[in-house]
């Protein structure tokens, strides 16, 4: 008696999964259109609305290319994909201003013809989880039976990998994006096999980096602003206007004060639709989440967030149902993107962390940001699509 249950790949296609980027898509086109009013004159005609409904559209077209695609064939084109990723990274760095523009201290984006604004580490983000989870993947299959030999080998191959992108990224210099990369390399680092204890010593020794890097810049802060910054203090000028808003609301703080207070003044039920009457830089792409709370409530944002847990729950369910390996560490890496980036966004509108470059994924305005979304949860629904389910597993 044949105990497997055939299916078709379009029969497994998680439908909640779709229905939840939905949602979040209607969200994404009411709060930009209802922010376009009060935004800068400079920006009032651009119709971002409706460039953002592009984008989706496109998006979509990505999302099924990426689930079409036997999630298995990524794995034999993963050290294509790191190269490429790698190569635009290094052209940004010693592109020409007239294409890679400087904003807000930062080189982060090809400002190119008839494509518009391009992020390389925006795509470099999944490039990385598909080569590392091959990496992975391949270890494990190679070393059945490990040792702690091994184990040192896989997390030298894990940080030889991962060193080149996260350099190229911090000198841009983007910290933000560069620990996003950090927090993806370390959830796959803890589903890798790796014994504990290593991982336990790896979070030891990152904590005392940063302990050293915090007492080295209050008794020399010129060396860490000059040699590990690049003489660039954007970064700590962030932070400082993260710990103290009120004292810098002439410069950094600024933002972070105008978006508590536009949350704060959403109350429960929030002022409704279109009634934006705090001025919010930006409101339009990182500090969507401050224009929701201050339209919808206390309410909205709690709905969103359910949204986002919904999803990311949903990732992780796949990533337990796979029986390969390989998507299991794809679906961890996806997971860990998320995770982060969700909860740096909305914490740096609420005043909880430092304030980011960091988008909210599906609704922040964006190309580049929303497709490389798009291009994830099409891995997710092809690793879906693709498991074999057991009548009796």
């Amino acid at each position: 008696m044949n105990n497997k249950e055939t299916y078709s790949p379009w029969q497994q296609i998680d439908y909640t999964i779709l229905f939840l980027l939905f949602l979040l898509f209607c969200i994404s086109i009411l709060s930009i259109y209802s922010v376009e009013p009060n935004l800068p004159v400079h920006l009032r005609n651009h119709n971002f609305a409706i460039k953002q409904v592009i984008h989706y559209i496109i998006g979509f077209v990505v999302l099924v290319l990426a689930m079409l695609i036997d999630f298995d064939r990524f794995k034999q084109i993963s050290w294509y994909l790191y190269g490429f990723g790698l190569f635009l990274l290094v052209v940004l760095k010693f592109a020409p201003n007239s294409i890679a523009p400087i904003s807000f201290g930062a080189k982060r984006a090809f400002n190119l013809p008839l494509i518009g604004t391009f992020m390389p580490s925006e795509f470099m983000k999944i490039f990385l989880i598909i080569t590392l989870s091959t990496i992975i993947a391949q270890h494990n299959e190679k070393y059945f039976e490990k040792t702690i030999r091994e184990d040192f080998l896989l997390l030298g191959k894990i940080a030889l990998v991962s060193v080149f992108p996260i350099f190229f990224i911090f000198r841009q210099p983007d910290l933000g994006t560069s620990l996003v990369f950090v927090f993806i390399i370390g959830c796959l680092i803890v589903v890798s096999g790796i014994r504990w204890r290593i991982i336990f010593g790896l979070i030891g020794a990152g904590l005392l980096f940063i302990a050293v890097i915090v007492l080295t810049y209050l008794r020399f802060p010129s060396f860490v602003i000059n040699v590990l910054l690049g003489g660039e203090d954007y970064q700590i000028k962030r932070i400082y206007g993260w710990l103290d808003p009120y004292e810098n609301v002439g410069g950094l703080g600024y933002q972070l004060v105008k978006s508590m207070t536009a949350i704060g003044s959403g109350q429960l039920y929030g002022k409704g639709l279109n009634e934006n009457t705090v001025y919010l830089p930006e409101a339009h792409t990182d500090f969507i989440f401050a224009v929701i709370g201050e339209q919808f409530g206390f309410i909205g944002t709690s709905i969103v967030v359910a949204i986002y847990f919904m999803l990311i729950y949903r990732i992780i369910h796949t990533a337990i149902e796979s029986n390969d390996p390989f998507g299991t560490y794809l679906c961890v890496g996806i997971v860990g993107m998320f995770t982060f980036q969700i909860f740096q966004n909305i914490g740096m509108t609420i005043g909880l962390l430092p304030i980011t470059g960091i988008p909210l994924p599906f609704i922040s305005y964006g190309g580049s940001s929303l497709l490389t979304s798009m291009l994830t949860i099409g891995l997710v629904l092809n690793v879906a699509s693709r498991t074999r389910k057991y009548m009796f597993d």
